[in-house]
């Protein structure tokens, strides 16, 4: 059972994230202050530790120091961004915008104690040993490897090409540890989970006075990863504005922080990532073309789950024991009519979708194997239909007031409501947002919906409805 130990000076705070994290059976500790913690607590007896910037007496970020080598993350309020990003240049594996939705506290806490298994603790050394990835064996992956390889050798502009949870983060990181940078920082940067008003500031940074609001100055995340990687996924959502500007510091290889009058040069290795086609968005002016062809210089190309062959068989075990030991469950194996559910399910969510599955079968399982049902496939379930995705022309009717509680819990892909004429919560979904995407932002659109920013950007690449870009950028 991982062990966490949770800095921060108010109560509340640290009961909400305390229930979030033993939830997932996760032991937690509690300290007020880098004091408290320093008195109370052997930091080495952690596997990692949360922190929230701004204490009583030191900051936060000095624990980053003192605890090292335990992986730290730092929590901030909005308007102290600014400050994680230096801690992450001091050391800390991530950062959380306080308020944060569980769900992407317990993802940044999984990733974090994935990525660095403590060799203080043997048993789970043990465990994370030869775990951290799948490999597969079918010829398409066989040659990415070989591909990976050979770029990781270059400090040349990389482009991950795959649907949406094939892994081109999983990609970028083997390139990155296999590159001669790899004992720098690697800093990944989602484009679409940013608000496009904050992009320009979150990567190029600013100084004191340039907007309102800009009381100090503030590093940006390319400047972040100087000496190190840059990853940007899903780039196809960078707002045009922004697109200049990262041309600029791929031309020039310097940056220039909002108000600056001088530039900054920075060593960065570029690898960006998308599941959309470039070359259609620039044919549209969606995508600046010279930027295109910037980037598109070595290019990675990730297959889909159904095109792997045995590797989804072979993936869903591997996935089955990885889990179960990650979460000290019973090590159950997947039994014969679970593997055929699994070799012939489409997997439209790819990797992702297998993970989580396996997760709810580790979860769900009472006997001996992991059976169908404790998968919880769509093909299992009695009332499946196909559901033909909604298009802006079918001119969707008025929705008037918030979506039906109904509407606001999360589901597959495929999960209906097997009356005909009714409304599946996904044509609810895919409807209320053309309905309303020109009149609300996003974070409008996931509060009216009940879920977070990021579940909503998921379910629009899910259901193949980007978000729109604003005439301003254009």
């Amino acid at each position: 059972m991982p062990h966490i130990l949770l800095v921060d000076d108010e109560p509340a705070q640290r009961q909400a994230i305390r229930k979030a994290l033993e939830l997932e059976d996760m032991k937690v500790s509690e300290a007020a202050s880098v004091m408290e913690a320093e008195d109370r607590f052997e930091l080495g007896d952690f596997d990692l530790v949360i922190t929230e910037i701004k204490l009583p007496g030191e900051p936060g970020s000095e624990l980053i120091r003192m605890a090292n080598p335990i992986p730290v993350i730092v929590m901030t309020n909005y308007a102290s961004l600014r400050t994680a990003v230096d801690s992450m240049k001091m050391g800390a594996v991530d950062y959380l915008a306080k308020p944060c939705a569980p769900a992407d506290l317990l993802a940044v806490v999984r990733e974090a104690l994935q990525d660095h298994p403590q060799s203080h603790n043997p048993r789970k050394s043990d465990q994370n040993r030869n775990s951290d990835f799948f490999e597969g064996t079918c010829p398409k992956l066989r040659h990415l490897r070989e591909k990976v390889v050979k770029i990781a050798k270059t400090d040349s502009t990389v482009l991950i090409l795959g649907e949406t949870g094939t892994g081109k983060e999983l990609t970028a990181r083997q390139v990155h540890q296999t590159s001669a940078r790899s004992d720098r920082r690697m800093i990944a940067v989602n484009c679409a989970a940013i608000p496009e008003s904050l992009i320009e500031s979150e990567l190029f940074g600013y100084e004191k006075g340039a907007f309102t609001g800009a009381n100090s100055n503030r590093v940006g995340l390319i400047e972040a990863a100087d000496g190190g990687t840059l990853f940007l996924d899903e780039i196809g959502e960078l707002p045009l504005s922004a697109q200049a500007r990262l041309l600029r510091f791929i031309q020039e290889g310097e940056i220039r922080r909002i108000g600056s009058v001088t530039s900054r040069r920075v060593d960065v290795r570029l690898i960006c990532a998308t599941h959309r086609k470039l070359a259609e968005l620039s044919s549209r002016n969606e995508f600046r073309q010279d930027l295109y062809y910037r980037i598109n210089v070595l290019r990675l190309e990730i297959p889909p789950l159904r095109e792997r062959g045995s590797d989804v068989r072979d993936m869903a075990e591997w996935f089955a024991e990885t889990l179960a030991r990650r979460m000290e469950r019973p090590v159950r194996q997947l039994s014969l009519g679970a593997l055929d559910a699994v070799a012939r399910y489409q997997w439209p969510g790819n990797v992702r979708e297998l993970e989580h599955a396996i997760e709810r079968g580790v979860v769900m399982a009472d006997g001996e194997e992991i059976t169908t049902a404790d998968l919880g496939l769509p093909n299992h379930r009695a009332a499946v239909r196909p559901i033909r995705p909604i298009q802006a022309s079918d001119h969707p009717a008025k929705h008037h007031g918030s979506p039906p509680p109904q509407a606001t819990k999360t589901t597959e892909a495929t999960d209906v409501v097997d009356t005909e004429g009714e409304l599946s919560l996904e044509d609810y979904f895919m409807r209320f947002v053309l309905e309303h995407q020109d009149a609300m932002n996003e974070t409008e659109l996931a509060h009216k919906l009940g879920i977070s920013r990021k579940c909503l950007w998921e379910r629009r690449q899910r259901f193949n409805l980007p978000r729109k870009k604003t005439n301003k950028n254009r």
